[in-house]
């Protein structure tokens, strides 16, 4: 595929990883692209006592909890708290933990984790990591059959947002006022483009995305709608809960694909370059679904 033939055309105007599910993002120019999505991506999780998985639906004060990547560690820090420092390899014993009533391999990473984020969110927590060993794979209905790996995500490695589609959105708010594209946890943002510039929700119409590295070529494919839930209304900067964002979307992002659902982004699975480097103002071409 070329851009002389391709119908759509965006460029990466933001990468984000969120290192520990559902606390705050980390923004890169450059991000390594493994079979399990960007490199780090969702690898820790807090689970409460028995092992299940805590979000910001219950725990909004998650989006405080601020993450830093350095060369061996990991570094969470939040309003109130001294800063925790742990290592990137460092776990201790291996415990089964559960995402959406799915069972999952993991391993705890201690006492003084679990102290902080108890601490934090005033209840037992834990903090795990996702055991690499572990095979977790997307729905295969969604996937033509093929296995896509995860870690501690939603269902999906990637998920693909526009900002001409959150624009749009926030022409809708009106009086609510503007929401920032963090919101919806994207891990690629695409902004138009010079040429068949990318517009408002052609996210969804678009089937192969194809970017050139220099390294090779990074193909992606859509796979499903992203559905959307609470969590939006949660201000990631503030931890505070609002009640326009999801009315707004009700109006017109209703979606048949997921009867009838919410959706707002897609998820992606990875078709192509592994180990590869996607970067901030790379080009990305798109061909269109056929459905």
């Amino acid at each position: 595929m070329t851009s002389s033939t391709s119908p759509l055309q965006a460029v990466i105007s933001q990468l984000i990883i969120y290192p520990v599910k559902s606390c705050a993002p980390v923004l890169l120019k450059r991000a390594l692209l493994t079979d399990q999505g960007l490199d780090l991506d969702r690898a820790w999780m807090v689970v409460d006592e028995r092992g299940q998985f805590l979000s910001q639906r219950q725990y909004p004060r998650l989006a405080l909890v601020q993450p830093q990547l350095r060369l061996s560690d990991l570094v969470l820090r939040a309003p109130g708290m001294l800063a925790l420092h742990l290592s990137l390899d460092g776990v201790e014993q291996a415990m089964k933990v559960s995402l959406w009533d799915e069972p999952i391999d993991a391993w705890d990473m201690g006492e003084l984790a679990a102290q902080w984020f108890s601490d934090f969110l005033g209840c037992r927590a834990r903090l795990v990591r996702f055991d690499p060993q572990f095979e977790r794979p997307s729905e295969r209905r969604w996937t033509g059959g093929q296995t896509v790996l995860n870690p501690f995500s939603d269902g999906f490695p990637l998920m693909l947002l526009s900002q001409p589609s959150v624009d749009g959105l926030n022409e809708r708010l009106q009086a609510a006022g503007p929401v920032d594209i963090l919101r919806f946890r994207p891990n690629i943002v695409l902004s138009a483009g010079d040429a068949q510039a990318w517009g408002a929700h052609d996210e969804d119409r678009a089937d192969e995305l194809h970017i050139e590295t220099g390294q090779g070529l990074i193909r992606l494919k859509s796979a499903k709608p992203c559905t959307r839930c609470q969590m939006v209304e949660v201000d990631p900067q503030t931890a505070q809960t609002g009640s326009a964002v999801l009315p707004a979307l009700r109006a017109y992002r209703r979606d048949a694909r997921v009867n009838g659902a919410i959706t707002f982004g897609v998820n992606l699975m990875v078709l192509e370059g592994f180990d590869q480097e996607l970067a901030v103002g790379q080009t990305v071409r798109a061909s269109l679904r056929r459905d």
